[in-house]
């Protein structure tokens, strides 16, 4: 039986999937080589050649023929999730980086490999649905169906939870895993059942670095303790009680604790649909009220019934927390392109206090509790992510942010902090590729074996 298996690693960002199958196949004394690998980006090529070793290292997919791509046995990809993202736009194939899976198709059709491990996101799962019942999107059915009808695999798919496997991170992806099928059909390679192992963020945190001294930073430890900032956002948006805004923290000034509780009144009542038809205007969501409409609900204790309420919202306009401001109205407008909606201010209506929109530019937009796990982490927001360290806060390490992906400790990303999150907000977690590929290699193993058996039978009888 072959003892040696050869894999391409295509928009291999950090090198994971192919670490996560490494892993595996040392433990079952399987050899591996990597013949080729692409990557574009030129910080992920440096951390890619200081982490491993390359025989072919190629740029741009597109512009590689299949003739000159060595023979192998498996596929890695990892495919850009832009197109399926709900951070995205969600144009899927419309999307020309949408298109990088049918460079994977063309590849695999020419090279017919022993199987592939694919990843994306989450999103890919119901992207462009048919019917709002359905399982699956049309985008995810086609690739189904160019692996498993026209290329001939075995293929199971399944979106996994990364913080099920040894990682204090919450990250589900989805994975789409092939064989090659044979003259008589094999099992497919499952994705159920995996022995799940957790950890939390104290697990995985470095102790006794330089924490950060900004206005920033002491204006929340002068607001709040070490431990209450755990687990804590922070965004002038709506965020329930795990969210701090600008005016806890007097970003734009001072705010009185009657100040505070009418902002948090008024950023819930601003929704509801029946100021809208006091006003008399369509319902938006965050409508500015007016005083008489605020004086209803505020106040609304005894501590705050000698206030001015309007000496209260002229401060908090005055120091930037709200605007005074006429209410929106719909416009319909038709053109040849359909219906236009668009909203302008309606000034035959009288004006109110509304928030001031925006998300903050928060310099910390997440303090990370220790003994909790993080979110799905993605590059834009890593450079903003803190956790707490003694007394102070400070931003994630390079080496902590391996460790919430499940990169070993030999591993290093030789480049700047700011890069190196960008390549680990686009990253796979190590220990899921890991156990995948010791489903997927069980399968391949046991394919083979019944291979050399035939083979030997065939032998004896030809003796």
């Amino acid at each position: 039986m072959r003892n040696k298996l050869k894999f391409i690693d295509l928009f291999a960002g950090l090198g994971g999937i192919r670490l996560g199958f490494e892993q595996a196949c040392k433990e079952k004394g399987i050899e591996t080589e990597c013949v080729l690998t692409s990557e574009i980006k030129p910080y992920a090529i440096q951390t890619l050649k200081h982490n491993h070793q390359h025989e072919h290292f190629v740029g741009d997919i597109f512009k590689v023929k299949n003739e000159d791509i060595p023979p192998f046995d498996f596929l890695f990809g990892g495919f850009p999730c832009q197109p399926f993202s709900a951070s995205g736009k969600r144009n899927g194939f419309a999307d020309t980086r949408g298109t990088l899976f049918f460079e994977i198709e063309r590849i695999i059709r020419f090279h017919q490999p022993e199987g592939f491990i694919l990843e994306n996101v989450e999103g890919l799962v119901k992207h462009d649905l048919e019917n709002k019942n359905d399982e699956i999107g049309r985008t995810l059915r086609i690739i189904l169906e160019k692996l498993e009808n026209e290329l001939e695999y075995q293929v199971t798919w399944k979106v996994l939870d990364s913080v099920h496997f040894g990682v204090p991170q919450s990250r589900k992806r989805v994975f789409i895993v092939g064989t090659k099928k044979r003259a008589t059909p094999k099992r497919k390679v499952s994705l159920t059942g995996f022995e799940p192992t957790y950890k939390v963020i104290k697990d995985i945190l470095e102790v006794g670095k330089p924490t950060m001294n900004t206005d920033f930073t002491r204006r929340l430890l002068s607001h709040f303790t070490i431990k209450e900032l755990y687990g804590k956002s922070i965004k002038d948006k709506r965020g329930g009680e795990n969210n701090i805004h600008s005016w806890d923290i007097g970003i734009k000034g001072e705010c009185s604790k009657e100040q505070i509780y009418l902002l948090n009144r008024l950023f819930k009542e601003r929704r509801k649909k029946q100021w809208a038809s006091e006003i008399g205007i369509d319902w938006m969501d965050g409508m500015p009220l007016t005083l008489e409409q605020i004086q209803s609900f505020f106040p609304t204790n005894n501590l705050f019934e000698s206030i001015d309420v309007k000496v209260l919202l002229d401060d908090l306009v005055e120091k930037g927390y709200l605007r005074f401001e006429y209410p929106k109205k719909l416009i319909n407008e038709n053109t040849e392109n359909g219906v236009i909606s668009s909203r302008v201010y309606d000034e035959t209506k009288p004006k109110g206090y509304n928030i001031v929109t925006g998300k903050l530019s928060f310099e910390i937009n997440k303090i990370l509790s220790p003994f909790e796990i993080a979110p799905t982490l993605v590059a834009t927001d890593m450079v903003k992510i803190v956790v707490p360290d003694g007394n102070g806060l400070r931003k994630l390490t390079k080496r902590e942010g391996l460790r919430l992906f499940g990169y070993p400790e030999s591993y290093e990303i030789p480049v700047k902090e700011s890069l190196a999150f960008d390549l680990l907000g686009n990253t796979v977690v190590v220990p899921v590729i890991k156990a995948i590929s010791d489903r997927i290699l069980d399968v391949w193993q046991s394919d083979n074996y019944e291979i050399v058996e035939a083979e030997s039978e065939l032998l004896s009888v030809t003796i």
